[in-house]
């Protein structure tokens, strides 16, 4: 069995400034999750085409044993708390698949997005009507506060009091969604991510599948109110200058990640 949710995420750009705001966004935070030992490491990001699908693949491993639920980290074995992340961006259209080498087969987490000029239809992913209709669909609202965990939220970095100086847009009120369906002319967009979630272990499958669940949730709402709130340091960026980035965040969370490793290693010496 496994547990299928779609997270639908409106935002005040269009599909076109995302991509560029979304590859920025995931590089600067991939730096804020590194350092210590733990963090991202990045073994590729290339060009592919196959099958008539032409992007961008990446394959990250996530050191993070401090970011793993406690009861799973009391009864996994040392070193087995490691993900490999396989993704392939054929934007519009993105597929993300996390596994784990210890459990193999027995653990993955999918994630399959499709960015649309709209504010929300159903059933974009074409399922199946008998998986779409055990599919729950969760809305989020980048600036409905009460989505945001106290710890997680910062100031300069909610949508409802931003406003970005270059493109004018913000900070978004209660009726901000109501108000782009009003006027369909102003930027606007949709991200559909279908989140497949796998965990089989006997007696923590369902605990663990609805913890993914709601970290992805998390996860989704924090990056999209970040994007939003760092529309003025991507929104004049090409596609060129993305890559150039990532190259440079490449090496700068590998050199993060080893010397954490290195100060963890003389720490224990002593």
């Amino acid at each position: 069995m496994v547990l299928i949710k779609e997270y639908r995420v409106v935002l005040p750009c269009t599909v076109e400034e995302y991509q560029v705001g979304q590859l920025y966004s995931v590089a600067e935070a991939s730096k804020n999750e590194t350092g210590g030992g733990e963090g991202i490491e990045v073994l590729k990001n290339e060009p592919y085409e196959k099958d008539g699908e032409k992007g961008q693949y990446t394959h990250k491993i996530y050191h993070l044993k401090s970011k793993v639920p406690a009861f799973v980290r009391m009864i996994a074995p040392e070193g087995s708390l490691v993900f490999h992340e396989k993704a392939w961006n054929a934007y519009p259209y993105c597929r993300t698949i996390v596994t784990n080498e210890y459990m193999k087969d027995d653990f993955f987490i999918k994630i399959e997005t499709w960015h649309k000029t709209d504010l929300g239809l159903d059933n974009v992913h074409k399922l199946d009507s008998s998986i779409w209709n055990t599919t729950e669909v969760v809305p989020i609202d980048i600036a409905d506060v009460c989505q945001v965990a106290p710890m997680d939220y910062k100031p300069d970095e909610d949508p409802t009091t931003f406003q970005s100086t270059k493109t004018g847009r913000g900070p978004l009120g209660p009726n901000w969604m109501t108000e782009l369906v009003n006027n369909p002319k102003s930027p606007h967009m949709c991200a559909y991510k279908l989140v497949t979630v796998k965990f089989k272990w006997w007696g923590l499958q369902n605990k663990v599948e609805n913890f993914i669940h709601k970290q992805e949730k998390r996860i989704f709402t924090n990056f999209h109110r970040q994007l939003f709130c760092w529309i003025d340091k991507w929104v004049d960026l090409t596609m060129e200058d993305i890559r150039r980035m990532e190259d440079e965040t490449q090496k700068e969370l590998e050199e993060m990640r080893k010397r954490g490793s290195v100060r963890g290693t003389k720490a224990a010496e002593e």
